[in-house]
C-alpha cells in the first residue's frame, strides 16, 4: 500500500503494523484506520445530487413494476442467482451463469458453483431475518458471512470478525520483490479492538433514522464504503458487502421487494469501483464515490426492472400456450409459476410446491415437455432436472 496517497486525515488514521514472511523476513508498513460515519451527508456536487435524483426515480420504476406483477416473490430465486453468480465473479470465484442458474442447490457439481450458491442460501437467510424484525447488528452480519463461507476451504476462520491481518489487491506499478502487504493495493485495520468497534459502530449507524439528513441512496453508500474499507472477515467481504446495499434499501423502505441485482454493473467496471472506494479513503473523494455508486444503482435498476418484465412477459406466453393447448387444468398454469421461479427443479419438486401427488406431478410435466414449454436439463443423468428454455434465455442475456 502506498501510505503517501493518504492525503486526507480527516478521513482516518494509519496505524504501525508489522510481521514476518516465512520465507523473506520481519516486515513493518501502516494500516488504515476509518473514522466513524458521520450523521450528516458529505458535502456533494449539484451533479451528484442529480445522479442520486435518477437513481431514486430509478428504483422507485423498479419497485412500480414488481408491485404490479401478480407475484413478485416468484422471481426473487432467479434475481438472486443471478446476482451470485456475478457478485462471486467480481472476487475471483467464477461460475458460467447459465451453470448457475441451472445447479441443483442441494448437490452442485464444483466447489465454485458451492460458492456461488452460499450467497443465495446468505441472501435468502438475510431476507427472512430483517422480514422477522432482526436488526442488522454484529453478529446478524457475522451470521451471514459465516452461510456465505460454508463448505469452502475458509469455514473454519468464518462467522466471526477476523482476527488476522488481511490484504486488499496488488498495485500494478510494485515490485516483484515487495512483501505483500507493501505491494498491496490497501491494507485495512489490524485485527483488535479498532476492527471490532468499527465494525460495531458500521452495525449501530446502519440501523440508526438517517432520513431526516441523509438521502437513502446517500446513506447506502457511506455504509457501503466503511463495510468494505473496514474488511472485517477473513474472506467475502465483497459478496457480504453488496448484499448489504440491498438489504439497507429494503430496511429503509427504498424497495419493498429486494430482486435488485446490484453487482453486474459494478463487475463491468470493477477497477473504477475498486478505485472509488479508495479514493474516499486517500483523498476523501465522497463526491465522486456516491455520483458512481448512485450510477451503478440506476443501471442496476434498470437491468433489473427490463429483466422483470421479460420474465413476466415469458410467464403470460408460456400460459398462453397452455390455454390454446387441451390442457384445462389449474395446475398446468401453476406449473408455469414453479418453472418462472425456479430455473432448474424435479417433479419431486413440484408435488411438494403443487401439493399433488408425484403421479399427476410427473404426468404435468410430461404434458408440458410435450407442448415444448419444458426440457429435460440433463438426459444423461441420474435424476431428471427440467427447465423451461424460454426462461433461461431471458435470464442470461
Amino acid at each position: 500500500m502506498d501510505v503517501n496517497g493518504f492525503t486526507s486525515p480527516a478521513m482516518g488514521t494509519l496505524t504501525p503494523i508489522h510481521g514476518t514472511d516465512p520465507h523473506r523476513g520481519e516486515w513493518n508498513h501502516s494500516a488504515f484506520i476509518p473514522v466513524s460515519l458521520a450523521d450528516e451527508t458529505p458535502v456533494l456536487s449539484s451533479e451528484t445530487y442529480l445522479v442520486i435524483l435518477k437513481a431514486r426515480a430509478a428504483l422507485a420504476a423498479l419497485d412500480a413494476t414488481a408491485a404490479h406483477l401478480p407475484n413478485p416473490g416468484l422471481l426473487r430465486t432467479p434475481t438472486l442467482r443471478r446476482e451470485a453468480q456475478s457478485t462471486s465473479a467480481l472476487e475471483g470465484t467464477y461460475a458460467p451463469l447459465a451453470d448457475v442458474l441451472t445447479a441443483d442447490a442441494a448437490a452442485p457439481s464444483t466447489p465454485e458453483l458451492r460458492e456461488v450458491l452460499n450467497y443465495v442460501s446468505m441472501a435468502e437467510m438475510g431476507f427472512d431475518k430483517t422480514s422477522a424484525g432482526y436488526p442488522i447488528s454484529v453478529s446478524f452480519v457475522s451470521e451471514l458471512q459465516g452461510v456465505l463461507m460454508r463448505g469452502t476451504s475458509q469455514q473454519d476462520t468464518s462467522g466471526r470478525i477476523r482476527d488476522r491481518q488481511v490484504v486488499i489487491g496488488q498495485r500494478a506499478n510494485a515490485p516483484s520483490s515487495a512483501f505483500p502487504v507493501h505491494a498491496s493495493r490497501f491494507v485495512p485495520a489490524p485485527p483488535g479492538p479498532n476492527l471490532e468497534r468499527g465494525v460495531r459502530d458500521l452495525t449501530d449507524w446502519m440501523r440508526a433514522d438517517h432520513s431526516t439528513t441523509i438521502d437513502p441512496i446517500v446513506a447506502a453508500a457511506m455504509s457501503h464504503y466503511q463495510f468494505e474499507t473496514l474488511h472485517p472477515f477473513t474472506d467475502g467481504n465483497g459478496r457480504v458487502g453488496r448484499y448489504l446495499i440491498i438489504l439497507h434499501l429494503h430496511s429503509t423502505g427504498v424497495l419493498t421487494e429486494p430482486t435488485l441485482t446490484v453487482s453486474p454493473w459494478f463487475e463491468a467496471r470493477r477497477t473504477e469501483y475498486y478505485d472509488r472506494l479508495l479514493e474516499v479513503s486517500t483523498r476523501g473523494n465522497w463526491d465522486g464515490f456516491i455520483r458512481f455508486f448512485a450510477a451503478g444503482l440506476t443501471g442496476a435498476a434498470e437491468q433489473t426492472r427490463a429483466q422483470l418484465i421479460d420474465l413476466s412477459s415469458v410467464q403470460l406466453e408460456l400460459k398462453e400456450l397452455v390455454r390454446s393447448s387441451s390442457l384445462r387444468a389449474d395446475s398446468a398454469h401453476a406449473l408455469i409459476d414453479v418453472a418462472v421461479a425456479n430455473p432448474t427443479f424435479t417433479v419431486r419438486d413440484v408435488e411438494f410446491t403443487l401439493g399433488i401427488s408425484y403421479g399427476r406431478a410427473n404426468q404435468l410435466v410430461t404434458q408440458l415437455v410435450d407442448l415444448g414449454i419444458l426440457a429435460l436439463l440433463h438426459p444423461q443423468s441420474y435424476t431428471r432436472r427440467f427447465f423451461a428454455p424460454r426462461v433461461l434465455e431471458v435470464l442470461t442475456r
